[in-house]
């Protein structure tokens, strides 16, 4: 199997492709989404990499796959995996067809769930929560923008035994539609998941980083995992790749059970390639599927400035406060409420990335960049709140103060931004279904 890039629109060399498909291949595929981008993009139901892009991805991988003869994959479709980023992408599909005169059977794997069905499974004591979320209500499940389920690799054994080349899926586990194509190859489930956990990023698990795309054979009695340009995978690359999106190397929890690799071996067997064998596969006592899902919040605006005032920086939780001060004063004249609003001030060169958890703090920078950012209960308020924090933090007084016109140096006019909507995810759950199939519905075209 190949897998183009770690995401669909990242990019990938079209010579890498073209070195697979002279190698052989069984299957084409790239996972198209994350959650790691955050709960915008799947409350918004928009993409989070360029249209132009992604069709670019999409146009070399049809071509591909239809001239020889192999299934194309695709999971997560336009980057969340909801139903408008599906159908995103399987219009991309029909115009690049039209466009290059191609035809095949295409099916579209829904991940996007009815809070109907939800509410019943939350009734009936099938949802439970993951981590330290707490236990699902109804609320949560009526205030939610749109609910989606990872797919495990069933759904995509399904649509290909159905007879579709061309398979577009919503969220999903993101190894299982190559592990799919694997299991649906009577392979061992071990090696099947491994192959996806590798595969699922691209050439990530190969040194040194940069867009490529990955080959990996699956074996009875392992995987040989190969970047196709000027790449390697090594046993140290491979071994560290088990530590991407996992709170433990060794064990990855999916649908139908853990991939246990504490016991892998890994061998180089060529300049560039490394075969990786002792994976094990420990069923689960029932199958689950997790829930994802975003909640809006309100909408957000924000500003950028920086200082290299030697006298505010020496005081700068006093400034900061008195601004906060100033604006929730103001707010209030106004006519907004504090629970209308958030107002965080981000501190750049200071604590911006680590926050309260910034562990160097007798540092004094020369500079510091501010983002202040405001989500406010309407647009309206956001933009009223950030006016009201960015002339604050330009003209608030502090003792020593030399400067008499503006604290602040702004990079951009408009100096006040809107962000948009705002939205947190609210689940963070798994569902125990009937069967893998029952929450991912299969449609099926003549494209």
């Amino acid at each position: 199997m190949v897998s183009v890039s770690g995401i669909l629109g990242y990019g990938y060399p079209e010579a890498s492709l073209n070195a697979a498909l002279d190698r052989g291949v069984d299957m084409i595929g790239c996972d198209g989404g994350s959650s790691d981008p955050g709960p915008y993009y799947l409350g918004s139901g928009k993409p989070f990499v360029s249209l132009r892009a992604m069709k670019r991805d999409l146009r070399l991988m049809l071509r591909a796959a239809v001239a020889h003869k192999v299934p194309m994959v695709v999971g997560t479709c336009g980057g969340a995996g909801g139903e408008p980023h599906l159908q995103l992408v399987a219009q991309m599909v029909r115009d690049i067809a039209r466009e290059e005169g191609l035809h095949f059977p295409m099916a579209l794997i829904h991940s996007e769930q009815p809070k109907d069905r939800i509410r019943q499974r939350l009734r009936q004591g099938r949802v439970k929560p993951l981590g330290r979320m707490a236990p699902l209500d109804e609320g949560t499940v009526d205030r939610a923008e749109r609910i989606v389920g990872l797919c495990g690799p069933e759904p995509y054994i399904r649509a290909l035994d159905e007879g579709a080349q061309v398979v577009l899926g919503g969220r999903s586990s993101d190894p299982a539609p190559f592990a799919a194509h694997a299991l649906r190859a009577q392979l061992p489930p071990a090696e099947a998941w491994y192959a996806g956990k590798m595969l699922e990023c691209g050439a990530s698990p190969a040194l040194p980083k940069g867009p490529d795309c990955l080959y990996v054979t699956v074996r009875e009695d392992g995987v040989v995992c190969e970047p196709m340009g000027e790449r390697a995978c090594t046993p140290l690359s491979l071994a560290n790749h088990s530590l991407h999106e996992n709170p433990s190397p060794i064990r990855h929890v999916e649908p139908g059970g853990v991939l246990d690799t504490a016991e892998c071996r890994f061998e180089q067997v060529s300049p560039k390639a490394t075969l990786v064998s002792g994976m094990r596969w420990q069923p689960a006592e029932g199958y689950t599927v997790k829930l994802e899902a975003a909640e809006r919040l309100g909408h957000r605006a924000i500003t950028i400035a920086g200082t290299r005032d030697p006298g505010l920086i020496g005081q700068l939780e006093h400034f900061l406060g008195e601004v906060r001060a100033l604006v929730a004063g103001k707010a209030r004249d106004l006519d907004i409420t504090p629970e209308e609003y958030v107002l965080t001030i981000h501190r750049y060169g200071v604590d911006g990335v680590m926050a309260a958890r910034e562990p160097l703090r007798d540092m004094r920078p020369h500079e510091v960049g501010f983002l202040v950012d405001v989500v406010g209960r309407d647009a309206e308020i956001a933009a009223a709140v950030i006016a009201l924090a960015r002339t604050s933090m330009l003209h608030c007084d502090f003792p020593g103060r030399l400067c008499k016109e503006g604290n602040m140096a702004f990079p951009f006019s408009p100096s006040d931004l809107p962000a948009g909507e705002v939205y947190r995810f609210s689940m963070s759950h798994i569902v125990l279904p009937d069967d893998p199939c029952e929450m991912f519905p299969i449609e099926h075209e003549r494209v």
